[in-house]
């Protein structure tokens, strides 16, 4: 018994010692709990406005840099347009920078390097004047004393009066030749945003001012060495107002974009294409900027992490040959210095070559004449900027019209060439019987062949239910205007051909009125309307390949960069683009496509297109002469479409030689010179038979 209860007081003692040790450990925790709260407490109270702002100025931004544009080749490959890269001082406008430092990072970077300063304005150099502290301080402490509650103007009036007092009282007039190179990159400076970066000598960066720049970028916070680009043509000259233009690093963007482009992500002095294909192919060519990651905090750039390198832009491919285009462009320009001596008021002449099976532009060929002066220069863009009043060219479209229409058919369709007779209207006739001394019987074939003006009066007046009798008065609607229009704008003239070149034409149409009802008869032999030259092409392309409108397209490819430089393979490839089909039989189109062969190849000697017979492979045409003035001075539009070879086309031509003074066969030779470039140049002539 004892030993039972000895045991039990040992286990009494153990069990008073274990809430002891518990209740300890348990006020440990409580005090470490405790000292936890009071410093979180701390933390949030305390220091919380301080610990927020520093988070809220640790951000992450981005900046980008320009890459190279896409070049511009011709259809066989060769470079029309390249990139030159020069050396270049670039400037990147930290988060945070005061006027101050710029101003001091400007005066150290011109004593290194030479500023141009052919655009410095007066604006520019009172900017760099008040962007010195003291100046600014003289200044405004002037206009206290000049202007009551001066303190209290908004920043933009205070700013004007600065600038209105520095250049009342010519404060920068004695500016050193230095002084004057840092006022324009301290403007270039000032009209960055934060974080992009603008272009502070872009041209002629000498080896000793890169050196000198590079040895002390230190000094220039924001300052880089970086690499230009600028467009070159090593091939393109012929076409060069076709391709369009870049701006220049001084032009900056255009101002009517200027918005739209910097949300697009482009800096101020970025080159854009500003008009025509440049402008057209934009979003290609430009390629994707690279894109630096910039970790900042305190308005500081703590880290720099370049996460895309960027890529070039995407390289187009046009359709032109440049050989061809050269060689076009030479004949057109021979052809019209040799006619200018006897033709005072000839305006130029332009030349559109395309395929009538996919609408491909081969060459688009102008020149313009100053009538004044006699200058002549380059004009391609005249070929789809510039209408005329073109001739009987059109008057395949009238005779097609006729059929489609029912005032004439197939079989029915012979008429008496005479001199159109109406009450109160001038006599209207044929070239060869402005008499009636010769009138004679045509089919619609023939009459294409000596280019009838009677005979498509007559279909016009047909089609308008007038029955045509001498010295009658002309009773037809205005509606006729719309109805010989509708015809010939389903071949393409009269309207945009849809060519993927900024700035087409539509041409322009004369007055409907009742009163202008005579001129209907006009309009259906080709002396009203006018058209561009690529109309006609469009128009011929239509008849050759039996009725397809096709867009007219320069752009043959878009295609990326290899490794070396060449071009890469093809991301886009131009698909032919049908935007209307001419509904007719094909005995309707025989007899237009019969009196076009016969222009060249008939056998009536008054057919006007004998001089392009000797051809092979053969083609067909239509020629045209329209009356026109010049003030008072009468003058005449030489045109001319044509398509070979005459049973497979694949190649239309169309030309125009406005203002010439005198018939001549200038379209024809012309037309001849280019079908024998068009053979040498794009497409080898074997294989095809003049049967």
């Amino acid at each position: 018994m004892k030993f039972l209860r000895k045991t039990s007081k040992k286990k009494q003692a153990k069990k008073s010692q274990t809430p002891f040790r518990l209740n300890f450990l348990f006020v440990i925790v409580f005090l470490l709990f405790a000292a936890l709260i009071w410093q979180l407490a701390y933390l949030q109270i305390v220091n919380g406005n301080k610990f927020e702002s520093e988070i809220s100025s640790t951000d992450t931004q981005t900046e980008t840099g320009s890459v190279q544009r896409g070049m511009i080749y011709d259809s066989t490959g060769k470079v029309l347009v390249s990139n030159s890269s020069s050396r270049a001082i670039t400037y990147t406008k930290p988060l945070s920078v005061t006027s101050k430092q710029m101003y001091q990072i400007a005066n150290a970077l011109v004593k290194y390097v030479k500023i141009d300063t052919s655009t410095l304005t007066s604006s520019m150099k009172s900017d760099y004047y008040l962007g010195n502290e003291q100046n600014l301080k003289a200044v405004n402490n002037k206009l206290k004393k000049q202007i009551t509650k001066f303190s209290s103007l908004s920043g933009t009036a205070t700013y004007k009066a600065e600038v209105a007092y520095v250049k009342k009282h010519k404060l920068t007039a004695n500016l050193t030749s230095k002084q004057k190179q840092a006022a324009i990159v301290y403007s270039k400076m000032s009209g960055a945003y934060s974080l992009s970066t603008v272009y502070l000598k872009y041209e002629d960066v000498s080896d000793s001012e890169m050196a000198e720049v590079g040895e002390n970028l230190s000094q220039m916070p924001g300052v880089k060495i970086g690499t230009s680009w600028s467009r070159s043509y090593p091939n393109g000259s012929s076409v060069k107002s076709v391709i369009g233009t870049v701006t220049s690093k001084k032009q900056g963007l255009p101002s009517d974009q200027l918005s739209e482009l910097l949300a697009e992500g482009y800096a101020r002095d970025d080159s854009v294409g500003s008009s025509y294909i440049e402008s057209q192919y934009e979003n290609v060519l430009k390629g994707t900027n690279s894109v630096t990651t910039l970790e900042t905090q305190n308005n500081k750039i703590t880290k720099e992490i370049k996460t895309y390198g960027g890529k070039k832009g995407d390289n187009v491919v046009l359709t032109i040959n440049e050989k061809f285009q050269q060689d076009v462009q030479d004949i057109m320009e021979s052809a019209v210095k040799s006619v200018e001596e006897s033709n005072p008021y000839l305006a130029g002449a332009y030349a559109v070559i395309m395929n009538p099976n996919t609408g491909a532009i081969y060459g688009l060929a102008g020149v313009n004449r100053n009538i004044k002066t006699g200058k002549v220069s380059e004009n391609a863009l005249g070929t789809i900027n510039q209408s005329f009043v073109m001739g009987s060219v059109v008057k395949g479209a009238t005779v097609m019209g006729g059929l489609m229409s029912g005032a004439i058919t197939p079989t029915s369709n012979t008429f008496t060439d005479q001199p159109i007779k109406l009450k109160d209207t001038p006599s209207k006739s044929s070239w060869f019987n402005s008499s009636g001394s010769n009138n004679m019987q045509l089919t619609a074939s023939e009459a294409l062949e000596i280019s009838s003006n009677s005979y498509m009066m007559q279909v016009a007046m047909r089609e308008a239910g007038f029955n045509y009798q001498e010295n009658a008065s002309l009773n037809m609607s205005t509606s006729i205007f719309s109805k010989l229009r509708g015809y010939f704008n389903q071949f393409g003239l009269g309207v945009k051909t849809g060519v993927d070149i900024p700035g087409e034409a539509s041409g322009y149409e004369g007055p409907s009125t009742q009163s202008d009802i005579g001129k209907a008869l006009d309009l259906s032999f080709g002396n009203y309307d006018s058209y561009t030259t690529i109309q006609l092409a469009q128009y011929m392309s239509t008849v050759a390949n039996g009725g397809y409108r096709l867009q007219p397209h320069i752009l043959q490819a878009i295609r990326g960069t290899n490794k070396d430089g060449t071009l890469g393979k093809t991301k886009y490839q131009f698909t032919p683009n049908i935007l209307n089909v001419v509904s007719a039989t094909s005995s309707e189109w025989n007899i237009v496509k019969t009196g076009f062969w016969d222009v060249v190849h008939g056998s009536n000697s008054m057919r006007t297109g004998t001089k392009l017979a000797d051809l092979n492979p053969q083609v067909v045409a239509k020629t045209g002469t329209a009356q026109t003035f010049y003030g008072t001075n009468e003058t005449t539009t030489l045109s001319g479409v044509s398509y070979a070879p005459a049973k497979n086309p694949q190649v239309v031509i169309a030309i125009a030689f406005p203002g010439m003074s005198e018939e001549d066969s200038i379209n024809m030779l012309s037309m001849h010179e280019i079908y024998e470039a068009y053979w040498k140049d794009v497409q080898s002539s074997d294989g095809y038979t003049t049967d």
